[in-house]
């Protein structure tokens, strides 16, 4: 374990690494063109891969990505989602084969036993969608979630902790909830809520969701004040590497965004116009029932 101070200088390294590939150039940063940045490169496809993307052979030709569909977590966290609208989530999620359902925990054993031997995981939320949330609570909270049938969870970081400078908090933080989802073979994803950080402490939440071996980090829940951004994703991906996931959410509203997070190095969609997506993907035109929910 580092200690903070070896914790601190390691982030500050990442970010004037990060930033410079980004092409801002920092008062103590290196040579802002040690790393081609992707809109001045005339070979699309290789800045592409080198951002991260892991499945750019489905989409290389520009043209709709035909596999997008499992890469989707198929999304409802509204408050006032009923019953019937999970059913349908469900439905569609098994017809179109996304790669989840993402929902509130108090949906998770109802969703599992509809989903049950479709092949589609649910996914389930923990601090959400504030992360303000004590971490023994987030801890039970994955716990619970994983016992009733979710194999995958999305948690929201304690961003007062970040913006204050207490990255500590912030680990243990995160560790209470992958301990759990290591232990039962579950993928875990980090909701950095993108929208509220800098550029500097977007790269520190990226840095200790690694370091605490987490599978995905996340740019946003979909509540705050922004969504995914192209740039957050591309800034993300840099920060992490290739080996970890990167999962774009909020405010994806059809194939084209979808297409541009992917280009920038996501390998997860979170939407709730999966149906869109994938309809759009395979060529044909959206239905009436493929709106957001």
């Amino acid at each position: 374990m580092l200690n903070p101070q070896d914790l601190q200088r390691l982030i500050d390294i990442i970010t004037e690494e990060v930033l410079a590939a980004q092409g801002v150039r920092s008062p103590s940063s290196r040579c802002a063109c040690h790393a081609v940045v992707d809109d001045c490169c005339p070979d699309r496809l290789r800045s592409v891969f080198d951002a991260g993307a892991t499945r750019i052979g489905l989409h290389a030709t520009g043209g709709a990505p035909a596999g997008v569909a499992a890469m989707i977590d198929h999304t409802l966290l509204k408050p006032d989602a009923t019953r019937s609208d999970i059913e349908k989530l469900c439905r569609e999620a098994a017809e179109f084969h996304f790669a989840t359902v993402c929902v509130n925990p108090v949906w998770v054993a109802e969703s599992a036993r509809l989903l049950r031997g479709s092949g589609v995981g649910v996914c389930s939320v923990v601090g959400f969608p504030l992360g303000a949330t004590t971490s023994d609570v987030k801890h039970f909270e994955t716990r619970r979630a994983i016992f009733d049938g979710a194999i995958e969870i999305d948690m929201v970081i304690n961003v007062g902790a970040l913006k204050s400078g207490d990255l500590r908090t912030v680990e243990r933080d995160i560790e209470s909830v992958i301990e759990p989802c290591r232990q039962c073979g579950v993928i875990s994803k980090v909701i950095i809520e993108a929208a509220l950080l800098t550029d500097q402490e977007k790269v520190t939440a990226c840095t200790l969701t690694k370091a605490a071996g987490a599978d995905f980090v996340k740019t946003s829940t979909g509540f705050g004040p922004g969504g995914a951004t192209v740039a957050d994703v591309a800034l993300m991906r840099r920060a992490v590497g290739r080996e970890m996931g990167v999962k774009a959410a909020g405010g994806v509203k059809g194939i084209d965004d979808a297409r541009a997070m992917l280009e920038a190095g996501a390998t997860r969609i979170g939407a709730s116009v999966g149906v869109k997506i994938a309809q759009e993907a395979g060529g044909a035109k959206p239905t009436a029932t493929a709106a957001a929910y």
